[in-house]
């Protein structure tokens, strides 16, 4: 059980990590950036680093990662055991990697160890033991993966959407429900009370991770309702989690009217000559939405778990628009357009 003191100072050690976070109000001092440098003095200060642009790209991406690492990692440690669903949160940097270090292991590019996002004593996987899969996962419940590990070694289609030529699940799919799945039931290892804004946004997240994928695996890989079903996250005796991805499966792909009759009809990018739905603008209008859950529910929860919980998503959401603004310098965009195209500019 955890005690309501370690409840109450992981709370105070959020808040004061939130205050120095570029969320909310903040976001807005990104607008005048203009070069990866100047990103790596606003966010790091005096550690910012003295280097090319073109070298400073990958470094600032990685240092972003273990900053939001760190920061997390920092909450976790004032309880004695943190809730599964906080380790759960942070062990998704984790999947992450996993993805990366199996792929380049399916594709034979094996001759140089990528850079892995160390979680200290809250991670799980081996990544030392890259590229040695069985080593990497031993006792673990991840060891499942090792058979489509082999399966995904065999040509498939492109990578990323979720299934093979004999349409077995893929590698990455059969990862994303693993971690969902246990995501789910780690709110029930919490009291009712405790987890009311983890549940909606985490039911929200699921919801809008399907109907991402279902816009995208149609929309770049034409594929039939029966095969994007194959690569959904379902939720076991929470079948409403895919209702609305199944329901876009009925609407055309150029017909605007249709799409009008969707739930999610408001995440979809407005019209504006030959329609079609824009899977990046979904994505896109899908996480300001999550953004703004934890955002208010950081604010408004009684509980201090759910607070918490809240910090963890912003820190990720933080991370995800640093990341997105320091790919966008390098391509030679301002933050300020960035931020335009993730509606985060005002």
């Amino acid at each position: 059980m955890i005690r309501q003191g370690e409840k109450a100072y992981a709370f105070v050690k959020a808040s004061g990590i939130i205050g120095k976070s570029f969320v909310s109000r903040r976001i807005a001092a990104l607008n005048p950036i203009n070069r990866l440098s100047e990103l790596d003095q606003l966010v790091f200060g005096s550690n910012a680093r003295e280097l090319p642009e073109r070298e400073l790209l990958p470094d600032l991406e990685r240092r972003l990662s273990g900053r939001g690492v760190d920061a997390i990692s920092a909450v976790l440690k004032s309880y004695k055991k943190p809730p599964l669903l906080f380790l759960l949160l942070l062990q998704v940097y984790e999947y992450s990697d996993l993805k990366t270090a199996l792929a380049l292991i399916v594709e034979g590019e094996t001759s140089s160890k990528p850079v892995f996002t160390p979680l200290g004593r809250f991670g799980a996987v081996n990544f030392d033991a890259w590229p040695d899969a069985e080593a990497m996962l031993k006792q673990t419940d991840l060891q499942f993966i090792l058979a489509y590990l082999e399966q995904s070694k065999s040509p498939a289609v492109p990578s990323g959407t979720g299934e093979d030529e004999s349409g077995e699940v893929s590698l990455e799919t059969a990862l994303d429900r693993h971690y969902y799945a246990k995501l789910w039931t780690s709110l029930t290892l919490l009291k009712r009370h405790d987890r009311i804004a983890a549940e909606k946004i985490i039911a929200e997240e699921i919801a809008l991770r399907n109907c991402a994928w279902a816009l995208r695996l149609r929309s770049y890989y034409s594929m039939k309702a029966e095969e994007v079903k194959q690569h959904l996250v379902f939720i076991e005796k929470n079948n409403k989690l895919c209702e609305d991805a199944l329901a876009a499966l009925e609407f055309s792909l150029d017909d605007y009217s249709e799409w009008e009759k969707w739930k999610r009809f408001r995440f979809l990018n407005p019209v504006s000559g030959h329609w079609k739905p824009d899977p990046r603008y979904f994505q896109n209008a899908a996480s300001e939405h999550l953004y703004h859950l934890a955002l208010r529910s950081f604010r408004t929860s009684l509980s201090y778990i759910d607070k918490v919980f809240c910090f963890i998503k912003l820190k990720q959401f933080e991370e995800d628009v640093l990341t997105s603004c320091t790919e966008g310098l390098g391509m030679g965009m301002t933050c300020k357009d960035v931020l335009a195209a993730l509606e985060l500019g005002s």
